[in-house]
């Protein structure tokens, strides 16, 4: 294996990007649609959908799509580390991280289709269907998205080009984050000639058909072993993970990029809730909602890059962690504030541009500081291992959110009763809090 890799220029990187655009687009459905399809709200077009599966409440506290959605984000975290230590100790001519990638890529694309195609009349055959596609989803997920991230440090061999990887990273998760998104504003569309149930699967087929192409791309044309610097480390994997967590640094950061996952989980699963229960307005506006804060947050790239480098990563993401909590603040009073709803709307949406610009850049950018810190302090190169860990922690709090949100709907998700949409809003500000005050104990270095 080239011993000395080449630093990989700009189309280099945004070959490996547009994986990540792939992935993104593969895996919105399962993160942020699962409840908007299974559990529509009882207000709205929504309501148009079929009951798939058991509505109701079970031991009087949980439901069936949070059940399901977090069982299946607990198993796709627990195969982390064995995906992560299979990457790291795979040997081959076409690419250590390729050669993994490989094998997941069709099932990840299929499966984000199968999910959203219920097949029976009966809810409890649609609540086992549910099950075993979200299970065979998060596992090719698991396979596909670990030895990805991995080479985010493996190509970012220089400090800048982590900084730049992260960013262009970001830009094309973004991208298929604001593609997703569209599904209600395309499903509005189609409505016109279809039923919305199939109206909604048309749009989930297409975006499984481009994710596919997308994640294809690094697979074809990235030269794993010309730029990327990389060892083969023959290591079990409880050795492994139990050296990732003895990183201190690594924990603090981890158990706060956990309260922002859940925060975030809630903002994505919750959006159309919020725009039509709280502020009043049609669903095609939680498209526009989520549109405006990213694309605003393209506009900061390059001024979060500049901060970065006059104030450092800890610094602006701390500052991120309390735009983000006020965001939470005044969704859930927004009742109250004696402002036009439509002001606050815009309001919102562009205010979220800028923690969503500082968590989708520096966050990778950290985890590749970690992983060439630890390995110059320890001699053990596990990228993969450290990017599954920042994995499990991420998708737990996906978990969690994906649990806990549908639950809260139980108090109130109409608008005569907002209670439980309000409540979500109201977790989702003390996460980012407790994601602050963790952060603040990290110690930030560079390698």
């Amino acid at each position: 294996m080239n011993t000395a890799p080449q630093r990989p220029p700009l189309s280099v990187k945004i070959i490996y990007a547009l994986g990540q655009l792939g992935w993104s687009l593969a895996a919105y459905g399962a993160a942020n649609l699962l409840v908007y399809f299974y559990m529509p709200s009882e207000s709205g077009a929504e309501a148009n959908f079929p009951t798939f599966i058991f509505q109701g409440s079970v031991l009087g506290l949980l439901t069936i799509i949070g059940i399901l959605n977090f069982g299946g984000r607990i198993v796709d975290a627990i195969t982390d580390p064995l995906i992560a230590n299979w990457s790291d100790n795979t040997i081959s001519s076409f690419g250590k991280r390729k050669k993994v990638m490989a094998i997941g890529i069709l099932p990840f694309a299929l499966f984000s289709f199968l999910i959203f195609y219920p097949p029976f009349t009966s809810a409890v055959m649609n609540g086992w269907w549910l099950a075993i596609t979200l299970f065979l989803f998060y596992v090719a997920m698991t396979i596909y998205v670990i030895p990805y991230t991995a080479l985010i440090s493996e190509l970012g061999h220089h400090p800048d080009d982590r900084m730049s990887i992260s960013t262009i990273i970001s830009v094309t998760w973004a991208m298929g984050f604001l593609i997703g998104n569209s599904v209600y504003a395309i499903q509005a569309l189609l409505e016109d000639t279809i039923s919305s149930t199939l109206a909604f699967q048309t749009v989930i087929a297409i975006f499984a058909i481009l994710s596919f192409i997308l994640m294809l791309i690094p697979l074809l044309f990235l030269n794993e072993n010309k730029y990327c610097e990389q060892k083969i480390e023959q290591t079990s994997m409880s050795k492994s993970l139990s050296g990732v967590f003895k990183n201190r640094n690594f924990l603090l950061f981890t158990i706060s990029d956990l309260m922002y996952w859940l925060a975030l989980t809630f903002t994505q699963v919750g959006v159309s809730y919020y725009i039509t229960i709280l502020m009043g307005l049609e669903k095609e506006f939680a498209t526009a909602y989520l549109g405006i804060g990213f694309l605003c947050s393209f506009l900061l790239y390059v001024p979060v890059n500049l901060l970065v480098k006059k104030i450092g990563k800890k610094r602006l993401l701390s500052i991120a962690f309390i735009v983000f909590s006020i965001i939470f603040g005044v969704t859930f009073s927004i009742h109250l504030i004696p402002i036009p709803k439509m002001i606050l709307f815009y309001g919102l949406a562009i205010l979220s541009a800028f923690p969503l610009a500082s968590f989708g850049i520096i966050p990778n950018a950290i985890i590749a500081d970690i992983v060439h810190t630890h390995e110059a302090e320890n001699g053990e190169a596990q990228a993969g291992m450290f990017y599954a860990a920042r994995n499990f922690m991420m998708k737990l709090g996906i978990s969690i959110a994906n649990l806990i949100f549908p639950s809260l709907l139980l108090l109130g998700k109409s608008v005569e009763n907002p209670l439980g949409v309000q409540l979500s809003a109201v977790c989702a500000f003390v996460f980012c809090l407790l994601g602050f005050f963790i952060f603040s104990l990290y110690e930030e270095k560079i390698a």
